[in-house]
């Protein structure tokens, strides 16, 4: 039986950001990193002041999920809406929802309101955040069709 450990802090205070300024990463963050390279982007975000790691960006997913023991470690159960859906996965597998929770959602000092569907179980992440969300914060520029 696989065992996930999950994870979260306390936040107590965020750093200044200018929400009109992009994110961006310079070469001081890349070093030590091997080039190139094509992993996942795994994050860790403030969702309603609780510093969550091992957040997944899937800009391939349609729904934004977030695991049951993390909503109950924050003791926030008791606002979990019911609602069943039927999730798939890229394997063809399903998964229902326990229900949905609207959460704050902080990152680099931009909040945003997040419907997650619950899930219980093991899902290989604390929480998977979706393409609109992406664009939603603006941490992800537009294709240009220009070759």
């Amino acid at each position: 039986m696989k065992h996930t450990k999950v994870s979260i802090t306390k936040e107590k205070r965020t750093r200044s950001y200018d929400p009109e300024s992009p994110i961006s990463f310079s070469d001081k963050d890349i070093e030590g990193i091997v080039q190139p390279q094509n992993h996942a982007l795994v994050i860790s975000v403030l969702v309603n002041k609780f510093r969550v790691k091992c957040v997944l960006i899937d800009p391939g997913s349609s729904a934004t999920t977030i695991r049951w023991r993390v909503i109950e470690q924050m003791g926030l159960l008791d606002q979990i809406v019911p609602a069943v859906r039927v999730l798939n996965r890229f394997n063809m597998a399903c998964k229902t929802t326990k229900g949905e929770i609207t959460l704050p959602v902080n990152t680099a000092g931009t909040m945003q309101q997040t419907k997650f569907y619950v899930i219980e179980g093991d899902m290989g992440y604390n929480a998977l955040l979706r393409r609109p969300w992406i664009h939603n914060m603006r941490a992800v520029p537009q294709l240009s069709t220009k070759c």
